[in-house]
């Protein structure tokens, strides 16, 4: 039995990616993965990943995965999303708020006004997702007393990264992970955002191939890279955590909570923290914080 085994957690955007990466390791320890994403057809997206190839990887892995179809733009999909998590399994304890509408002109260096406003789409998927998912989580954890909702952020939240409104989803969801906590925090439900760097998914791939400049940035250097499972380790350590509360409203980074609960890469690699480079987290857990609300 894995340390997560009964436990329910859903997923969002995971058909590849981070989210995928994080379902595999939920998995791996014994949970109950719920798979969301756009994704159901192999070849119909321009990177591989679907929600069952996520899913069925899930279910190799020792876990139960679980796809389901979602655009995280459209409210009606995730509140039916929800509704079938409560009548089936009756519970949700972790919520990964991961779906992120990223425009494939994020990583071009141009200017915001001569990138398309259809770019505000990361806010739609990205912010707003966030709350309505969270919305929907807190309604079944908050009478069990229990819950871990984690949203995946980045150094963006204090550094420029990419673009304007990039840095402004980013900012957004750690202040947002902080604000939940708050009002969880009566309820036994954790809130709280983790800052990935670079993780070598299917488009990260992609763009340091097609663009070997991208390499020889702080940012974007392979050296300091990790697989996407990595962060999803670290999830499973903080929802094991007997002490989690401790840590709720804080924004962290990814590597250094990985070094305190003894976590490394699935090639047992440690991955370095940035904070020296690319800046610290504002937002503090609520019980190390003297401005509570």
């Amino acid at each position: 039995m894995g340390s997560l085994t009964g436990r329910v957690a859903v997923v969002t955007g995971a058909s590849r990616g981070i989210g995928k990466g994080i379902a595999l390791a939920l998995g791996a320890e014994g949970a109950t993965v719920y798979v969301t994403g756009r994704t159901v057809a192999p070849d119909s997206h321009p990177l591989p990943g679907t929600v069952g190839e996520t899913a069925a990887e899930v279910g190799r892995r020792g876990g139960q995965g679980i796809a389901v179809q979602v655009d995280h733009a459209e409210d009606d999909q995730v509140a039916s999303l929800f509704a079938r998590v409560g009548r089936e399994q009756g519970r949700v304890d972790i919520l990964v708020n991961n779906a992120f509408a990223l425009p494939e002109d994020l990583t071009e260096p141009r200017p915001f006004w001569e990138k398309p406003l259809s770019n505000w789409e990361m806010v739609d998927v990205g912010v707003r997702s966030n709350f309505v998912a969270a919305w929907h989580a807190a309604k079944i954890m908050t009478p069990r007393k229990s819950g871990l909702i984690v949203a995946i952020s980045g150094y963006v939240g204090v550094t420029y990264t990419y673009g304007v409104v990039f840095g402004t989803c980013k900012s957004a969801a750690d202040r947002m992970a902080r604000d939940m906590a708050i009002e969880l925090q009566p309820f036994g439900v954790a809130s709280l955002s983790l800052w990935q760097g670079l993780t070598f998914t299917e488009r990260a791939r992609r763009n340091l191939e097609s663009n070997p400049a991208m390499k020889k940035l702080t940012v974007t250097n392979p050296a300091i890279g990790s697989t996407p499972e990595h962060p999803g380790r670290v999830i499973a350590a903080l929802a094991t955590d007997p002490e989690i509360m401790k840590r709720s409203g804080g924004t962290f980074i990814t590597a250094e909570l990985a070094q305190d609960y003894g976590v490394t890469d699935i090639d047992g690699k440690v991955v370095p923290s940035l904070r020296a480079e690319r800046g610290s987290p504002i937002w503090h857990p609520i019980p190390e914080t003297r401005h509570g609300r």
